[in-house]
């Protein structure tokens, strides 16, 4: 589908203004998606499979945005790139850290574990997820980028960062 066609008299500032409209529905989407799941079966389900949705999820977004914006070079600078721009990366405002060697993730202020601790809920368990999601966006750009979560809820983490990840080629 040619959904382009729909945005050709758009202004630059009349993109934005949809791209972020975009992004906030997508964060809603998905808050809503996994309360629901939560509510209707159990916190762990909802768990177990909001790692399904986003190992496939990461998959699937590295496949297109390597292809759409650039897979030449070292892969930890594609991933890099790519990362960078994946909807929930700048959703959430991902610090990244590249080191040569290796990349750090670093997230400091999580909207859905604060969305979760302003209404009394707790913390949920989003390492699994996340192990799935940057497992399989980081195969599909390079099989040799191995991911390591430092911490993540439901780990113990300092109060002003809730999760830190490390991304580096497999030692040969």
């Amino acid at each position: 589908m040619d959904y382009k066609k729909h945005f050709e008299d758009w202004s630059k500032e009349e993109l934005l203004d949809y791209l972020e409209f975009l992004l906030h529905n997508y964060r809603v989407m998905d808050a809503f998606w996994f309360l629901n799941i939560e509510k209707r079966h159990d916190h762990q389900e909802a768990c177990l499979i909001n790692e399904l949705v986003w190992g496939k999820t990461g998959q699937l977004a590295a496949r297109d945005l390597k292809e759409r914006f650039g897979s030449e070079g070292d892969p930890l600078q594609v991933f890099l790139k790519t990362q960078s721009i994946f909807p929930w990366a700048i959703l959430v405002g991902y610090n990244f850290e590249d080191h040569g060697d290796h990349i750090m993730l670093k997230v400091k202020d999580c909207p859905s574990q604060t969305a979760r601790l302003n209404r009394g809920m707790g913390e949920y368990d989003c390492k699994g997820m996340h192990l799935a999601e940057f497992k399989a966006f980081a195969h599909e750009i390079d099989p040799r980028i191995k991911v390591t979560c430092l911490y993540a809820p439901p780990d113990e983490h300092p109060d002003d960062q809730f999760c830190q990840w490390r991304f580096e080629m497999e030692k040969d």
